[in-house]
Formats: C-alpha cells, sequence, structure tokens
C-alpha cells in the first residue's frame, strides 16, 4: 500500500533572492497526483489516433478548465516521416493571461507507440507510460491545485504537450518526436516570451533520483540553481542532486533553440521506460508530492523575485 503523502501541514523558511526570508508551503498533496496517474492509465495507452490518446485529451481540457483561468487548446494535424496524418493536441492552462512577466511548466503526455526500451527484442508492444509520461501530467495537475487555491502574482503557462515520443530519437533527432513543443515553440500562445520554463519528464520514480541535465546547465544555469536551490531549501536535496550528467533530448530543446531559458527536471535512471513494465507499481506518492511542491515552490520564489 501506497502511504499518502502529507502535503499540507508542513511550512519551512526558505531565504529569497533579495536575503529576506518567506515561507515556502508544502502545497500538493501527492496521493491525488498518484490517483491521477491511475486515471491515465485507465484510458489505455495514449498514442496519437487512438482512443485512448482522444479520451486522454477530452479529460485534460476539462481539468484544464475547471482549474485555470483560461485555457487554450492547438489541434493539428501532423504528417510523419512515412506519410501518415497523426491528430495532434496541446492543452495549455493559464494563470493570469493577461500578465507580461509569465514562466512556463511542461509536460508531454502521450506514451510511446512501442516497447523499445534498453534489452526489449520485442518491439511490437505499447508502453503503459506510468511514469512517462503520466508522472509529468500528474504534476502539473497538482500545480494547477495549488495555483486555483492561492492564485500566482505572475503569469503562469501549464503547457502539456502532445507527441513527445512517436517516432525515433536520433542525433539530431527525428521529424516525428518532440511534435508538440516544436508546434508550440513555433505558435506561442503569448508575444511575452516567458523567464523560463520547466520541463516536468519521468519524475515519479520510486527510486527518485533528479541530477541536473547536461542542455539545461548549458542553456539556463540561473534557472537550475533556481529550481535545485527550491529543492535544497524544501528538505529534497536527496532527490534534486547537484550533479550535472547526461543531455537529453528532450521537449526542453525546442524551446531553448526558440530563445527560451529552458531546463529538463527529469531522472533518466529508469529500467522499464519505454517497455511494457512502465506500470503504477514504479512510481510513488511520496515522489509526486516531492517534485510537485518544489514545482510550487520555485513559483513562489519566482514571484518576489524582479524578473
Amino acid at each position: 500500500m501506497i502511504r499518502p503523502f502529507l502535503s499540507a501541514a508542513f511550512l519551512l523558511v526558505a531565504g529569497c533572492a533579495d536575503g529576506s526570508e518567506a515561507q515556502l508551503a508544502k502545497v500538493v498533496d501527492g496521493a491525488k497526483a498518484f490517483t491521477r496517474i491511475e486515471q491515465q492509465l485507465a484510458f489505455g495507452p495514449r498514442v496519437p489516433g487512438t482512443p485512448g490518446h482522444a479520451a486522454m485529451a477530452s479529460w485534460l481540457d476539462s481539468l484544464a478548465r475547471a482549474g485555470a483561468d483560461s485555457v487554450v487548446v492547438q489541434r493539428w494535424w501532423h504528417v510523419t516521416a512515412r506519410g501518415d496524418s497523426i491528430p495532434m493536441v496541446n492543452v495549455i492552462a493559464r494563470f493570469n493571461p493577461a500578465a507580461t512577466d509569465r514562466i512556463l511548466y511542461l509536460a508531454h503526455w502521450d506514451t510511446r507507440p512501442r516497447t523499445d526500451g534498453p534489452g526489449v527484442r520485442d518491439t511490437s508492444g505499447l508502453v503503459p507510460g506510468a511514469n512517462d509520461a503520466g508522472s509529468g501530467v500528474a504534476v502539473l495537475l497538482g500545480v494547477m491545485d495549488a495555483l486555483q487555491k492561492q492564485r500566482p502574482t505572475i503569469g503562469v503557462d501549464l503547457l502539456f504537450v502532445d507527441g513527445e515520443d512517436y517516432g525515433h530519437f536520433g542525433s539530431p533527432p527525428g521529424p516525428d518526436v518532440l511534435i508538440g513543443s516544436r508546434y508550440y515553440a513555433r505558435n506561442p500562445v503569448t508575444t511575452d516570451k516567458p523567464r523560463f520554463a520547466v520541463l516536468f519528464d519521468m519524475v515519479g520514480d520510486k527510486n527518485l533520483r533528479i541530477p541536473i541535465e547536461g542542455y539545461s546547465q548549458i542553456a539556463a544555469p540561473g534557472v537550475v540553481d533556481l529550481v535545485w536551490g527550491t529543492a535544497q531549501q524544501m528538505g529534497y536535496g536527496h532527490i534534486f542532486v547537484r550533479s550535472t550528467e547526461q543531455q537529453i533530448t528532450d521537449d526542453h530543446v525546442p524551446l531553448i533553440d526558440a530563445g527560451i531559458r529552458a531546463i529538463d527536471v527529469i531522472d533518466f535512471t529508469y529500467p522499464p521506460w519505454h517497455t511494457k513494465d512502465d506500470t503504477i507499481d514504479k512510481v510513488s506518492a511520496e515522489s509526486l508530492g516531492a517534485v510537485g511542491n518544489v514545482a510550487v515552490g520555485v513559483i513562489r520564489r519566482a514571484e518576489r523575485q524582479k524578473p
């Protein structure tokens, strides 16, 4: 049995950039985030063009409209390298949509259409996607709950991005991966470039360890310092490890290419990655609550800092 993450009871003191002290609350309910992964898995694989994908898109749209100040849905057809047309949906939940000072959080919500993780011989299966990408979605929904209860004083966009995992990754990556983030980078919902962006991907592992991703340290070291510093102050330094490791091709890369200071919060040491074993028993409420609380803490610190 998963022990619920008790979130609302704790307050701790964290230093602000100006040297003053302010309280950061642990407000994200990890148990609720865990339930939201279960709800995603109930749709089945969320592969573009499948019933599970369509049902998940509707679910996200409904939750966003119930929780955010406004919602933008981007729908388009992507033509693959093979010539197939597949439906794509980005959902953007917006808080303070008129604000020019903004930050952007994102997570992909689609799942891999084949089991091709390390050591997998049979690639014909489908990936359940509990951690990849159910965990990132669950964390963003937890952030949305927190912002609904205490509205941010700056603009915040929560981007649920489609098509990250459809095609083949390579160097350079093929045209059928990072589809939604590439689309958003070309078609942002606002002309006001965000102060920074943070991607959350594979953040629910029971044995969670999040080092600093290589491209993130190069593109946005100040944002890395803000996020890892917040984690340290909130008691999550054992999860957010101050070690710069491999460079990951992920949804933050198109944003970096578009001139946005973007980083990737990811635990890439996850053996069930892109396999049929990426199931609910591999994730924990504690991990989801920890990452969600850091995400909200970063927003609260950003509110107090000048852009």
